[in-house]
């Protein structure tokens, strides 16, 4: 296929072109061509914006991985636009490139996140369970709808309802393995909260599998068939590090340190991927112990 991908240069996109340039071509779009080029290679095209992209129709898929990371900075009004708009802007201009082809591309997968759910405590979550509306709701709602208003009568959409990606690269897995490596690593809050989790490789597996995969339209949850609460993550990262799990961080803390995003740690989802084994695809690594012995081998 040949491709264009949004957030390429980021750790889903980067490691998606790594796993799949050989089947794929791809063009990537990105404010930053030197960093782009270092990190994708000479074999990936770079450009600019969506503006720039004069044959759209040339295109076989769209991928739609850009965003401001959600958790980096504390969620002032100032930083919450910032976090939408660098959502719905690119994807509000991919949707009108896309509409206004004759013969757009076939498929167009865009980001969303299991924070579409809102807080769910303990229950059982599905692609049908309604939301929670919080901030992260009003900003994943709003991130699907844009994506959703492509014409689907000539372009099948599917939204990624992602969830923690844990990988050795990067992401949210460093900050949480951390204190653990100091020695003081332990449980968050009350402990009780479920993490919705999914390792890199079944991720960007998962991408490609609804890519190729005509049956599958509409919203796809984008997690490990096999959520766990705070305190079991923490006792398995302690284990496949070798390290102590004994202290507790209480909620305040995490409130007073972090502001409102620490409801992401504090709140949780206990979300499964229905839709996605419905349709026929298997994990490699379906629950968090081997999950962190594949990330953390000697």
């Amino acid at each position: 296929m040949n491709i264009l991908l949004t957030g390429g240069t980021g750790l889903i996109g980067s490691e998606f072109i790594r796993q799949y340039s050989r089947e794929h071509e791809f063009t990537v779009i990105s404010r930053d061509f030197a960093k782009a080029k270092s990190k994708l290679g000479d074999n990936v095209k770079i450009v600019e914006n969506v503006s720039s992209i004069e044959n759209f129709e040339s295109f076989d898929a769209v991928i739609n991985l850009a965003g401001e990371p959600i958790a980096d900075k504390r969620w002032t009004d100032t930083q919450k636009k910032i976090i939408c708009n660098s959502r719905w802007d690119i994807t509000s201009e991919l949707v009108s490139k896309i509409n206004s082809c004759d013969a757009p591309p076939p498929v167009f997968l865009s980001g969303s996140a299991i924070g579409y759910y809102g807080n769910q405590g303990d229950k059982l979550v599905t692609e049908e369970t309604p939301p929670h509306n919080e901030f992260t709701h009003e900003l994943c709602a709003k991130w699907e709808t844009i994506a959703q208003s492509v014409d689907q009568a000539k372009t099948r959409v599917v939204t990624l309802r992602t969830g923690v990606v844990l990988t050795e690269k990067g992401g949210a897995l460093g900050k949480m393995a951390l204190p653990f490596k100091l020695g003081a690593g332990g449980t968050l809050g009350s402990g009780s909260q479920y993490l919705a989790w999914i390792h890199l490789q079944d991720m960007v597996r998962a991408i490609s599998f609804l890519l190729e995969n005509s049956a599958c339209s509409g919203a796809f949850n984008l997690t490990a068939p096999e959520p766990v609460t705070n305190k079991m993550f923490s006792k398995a990262l302690a284990k496949s590090l070798n390290r102590p799990c004994l202290f507790n961080v209480p909620g305040f803390v995490m409130k007073v340190a972090m502001g409102e995003s620490s409801t992401m740690i504090l709140e949780g989802q206990r979300v499964i991927p229905q839709k996605l084994t419905t349709a026929g695809f298997s994990f490699d690594f379906p629950s968090i112990d081997e999950a962190l012995r594949e990330i953390y081998r000697a």
